[in-house]
């Protein structure tokens, strides 16, 4: 299985939405590039040459049905999967039939949209696709099931828990402060309310500590981190 990266093209005329895609995207360690247009998508998708495709339906100046079928006609079978505001069923098979992989309606979930694509190209084979599990001694999490093993054990976690040890364990060995924290997890700003980072740690470590090495630690004055403390 290669070791390239996935390359993500989000085409959206909203700037906001397809940055956020994308940063999130990129934090998965794979590439992304955005468009905001239907012709910057086809050019992009010429010189970029992705893996996978966020579409839009709607564009300034023509619609997502219009991209996916010029990608085929240029013999581009890369996945796509559509993003919308629109909820009709037919809108929703028309993207389906016409050659989409899947369609999700704004609002969304970031992390719904991440799953997503990462279920398109376990179906498709992409080339770039490899599952992805975090280790941290014998703590794993399956990023692809979401599930989170102590010792071999399966630990039922919430998702504001899962979010929360996925960040601390991408970035571990590194201290990462509370307000890193609130910012990456909740994606929003809680008003300070920075206890609501140790309510959350401190249910993981009765978790996930309790009768084995401690692994999440409190660095005092600067925040948490999990790792494991050499004997």
């Amino acid at each position: 299985m290669s070791n390239e990266k996935v390359r993500l093209l989000v085409v959206d005329d909203e700037p906001h939405i397809a940055d956020l895609v994308a940063t999130v995207a990129r934090y998965e360690g794979w590439e992304a590039v955005t468009a905001g247009t239907g012709q910057d998508a086809l050019r992009q998708a010429a010189g970029f040459a992705p893996d996978i495709v966020v579409l839009d339906l709607m564009l300034p100046d023509f619609d997502g049905f219009t991209v996916l079928d010029r990608l085929r006609d240029n013999g581009t079978a890369v996945p796509v999967v559509f993003l919308t505001a629109k909820d009709a069923t037919a809108d929703r098979i028309a993207g389906l039939t016409r050659g989409g992989d899947d369609y999700l309606v704004k609002p969304f979930s970031v992390e719904e949209l991440m799953a997503r694509l990462r279920a398109v190209l376990r179906r498709s084979n992409g080339p770039a696709w490899k599952p992805s599990v975090l280790e941290v001694a014998d703590l794993v999490l399956n990023e692809d099931t979401r599930e989170v093993r102590r010792a071999g054990a399966l630990v039922t976690v919430t998702p504001t828990e899962y979010e929360l040890l996925r960040y601390l364990m991408r970035r571990s060995p590194a201290v990462l402060t509370k307000a890193q924290i609130l910012d990456h997890v909740w994606e929003y700003d809680f008003g300070g309310r920075s206890n609501v980072v140790e309510l959350v740690v401190s249910h993981l470590r009765r978790k996930l500590d309790s009768g084995h090495e401690p692994l999440i630690h409190t660095v005092r004055g600067v925040g948490y981190v999990v790792r494991q403390v050499k004997q």
